[in-house]
């Protein structure tokens, strides 16, 4: 287990950062949605970590061929899907074991769905179960709640009209994808709009999906093959929020974030910055599949914030604004955000447990938290296996200096941080 130090930034930094991950929602979705045509889809700048790797290595082992060369990737669909010999491995990530589910549900074969050990405490039953309710064949611990997971493939899944009770971008996703291959057109609705990438890249290759008037996405099933993929992937705004965190807390410092996703349901969290006071500008650039370019993020006086809309749009970066409330004026509150308690690790518990370590006052709720801005001070922080609290807190580190344990969970999703990090101290 790594553990490394930050200290604190002795003067201000004005930096344009163009080496950031690209996205891994997209990603991930980039890979798994190849599947669905028979022709070979084109990406370009695919996240090359762990977790999308792994999401890489299921599709050759569900029978297609990849071709890598650094971050541009072909996958090319042999025809029918293939039943791997082996298990298939998710590593830490929630998102492409979710949508998985919903993929192969209705392909032919057994499947058994892996991860870490991480990724095996985390709940699977917000999938499995809607999924069961059509027809799927899903299996697991806790009678399917938690991994490893085993789905036996269905021939054919019954259209459905869903009403979710959580606002899940995973959950969203694998039930579109199960209602791609359904004998019906099939309804899902959800209270607040989460990511939308599936959508826009599913609309993209020729899937037929609709918004109806009372808020249900109508999907229709699959009568050809779709279109193949030719995209490149931009730049995480979700990673990218770590180094505008440390523009906004850094007096007099200034950061340029090169060919970021403008998409509204993943730039929350910089509009959240805004309202604290950060000063904060979008700059689209281009909109195929999805609105790029760049954002600009300079410092200014923070002030405390409300936080209980579109939480769905910001779930990931909360913990990064947890250390900006700690060092505005006043009080901030998270409120609606119970999502938190089943990330990579309790969330809630993590962000407000490490920021008493740094001598913040806070209280816990059940569905966030309150915080009193002030002052962070040094300490020793233990990441519970969560990237984004270990990324959080060693932005921190460069306003208070910060020791962080447990930090090989930042390699499964943004292999090149450190090396970001370190550019703005020199």
């Amino acid at each position: 287990m790594q553990s490394f130090s930050i200290g604190a930034l002795k003067k201000p930094f004005n930096i344009v950062i163009d080496n950031i991950a690209s996205d891994k929602s997209i990603s991930h979705r980039c890979a798994m949605f190849s599947l669905l045509s028979n022709e070979t889809s084109h990406i370009k700048n695919f996240l090359t970590a762990e977790d999308t790797l792994n999401t890489l290595s299921i599709v050759e082992q569900l029978g297609a061929e990849i071709k890598r060369d650094g971050s541009t990737v072909t996958i090319t669909p042999k025809g029918t899907l293939t039943e791997p010999s082996n298990v298939l491995d998710c590593g830490n990530s929630g998102t492409a074991m979710r949508l998985f589910c919903g993929f192969l549900a209705s392909i032919d074969g057994a499947f058994t769905l892996v991860g870490d050990k991480y990724l095996h405490s985390r709940p699977m039953k917000r999938v499995a179960n809607p999924l069961r309710s059509i027809g799927a064949k899903i299996d697991g611990r806790e009678d399917g709640n938690k991994a490893p997971l085993f789905i036996r493939g269905v021939k054919e899944l019954k259209a459905f009209t869903y009403h979710s009770p959580v606002d899940s971008a995973q959950v969203k996703s694998a039930m579109i994808l199960a209602a791609l291959r359904a004998n019906g057109v099939s309804k899902y609705k959800e209270n607040e709009l989460t990511r939308d990438h599936t959508e826009r890249m599913l609309k993209g290759m020729g899937a037929k999906l609709e918004n109806d008037s009372e808020g249900f996405i109508h999907i229709y099933p699959l009568t050809k093959p779709l279109k193949p993929l030719n995209i490149t992937v931009p730049t995480d705004p979700s990673s990218a929020f770590f180094f505008a965190l440390a523009a906004a807390i850094t007096p007099n410092a200034k950061v340029t974030i090169k060919n970021v996703t403008l998409n509204p349901t993943r730039t929350e969290a910089y509009v959240v910055l805004k309202r604290m006071g950060a000063n904060v500008e979008f700059i689209e650039k281009e909109n195929v599949y999805e609105p790029m370019g760049d954002i600009v993020v300079s410092a200014n006086e923070l002030n405390g914030v409300d936080v209980s809309e579109n939480i769905s749009w910001l779930i990931d970066e909360l913990p990064a604004l947890s250390i900006a409330m700690s060092l505005a004026n006043g009080k901030s509150k998270v409120s609606n955000a119970k999502e938190l308690r089943v990330k990579e690790s309790d969330r809630i518990s993590s962000v407000v447990n490490n920021l008493k370590l740094c001598g913040v006052t806070y209280k816990e709720f059940e569905d966030g938290y309150e915080i009193t801005g002030g002052k962070l001070k040094k300490a020793t922080i233990n990441s519970h296996g969560d990237h984004r609290i270990a990324m959080s807190f060693a932005i921190a580190g460069l306003n208070s200096g910060m020791q962080i344990q447990d930090v090989d969970c930042i390699l499964t999703s943004f292999p090149n941080f450190k090396e970001i990090l370190d550019t703005l101290k020199s």
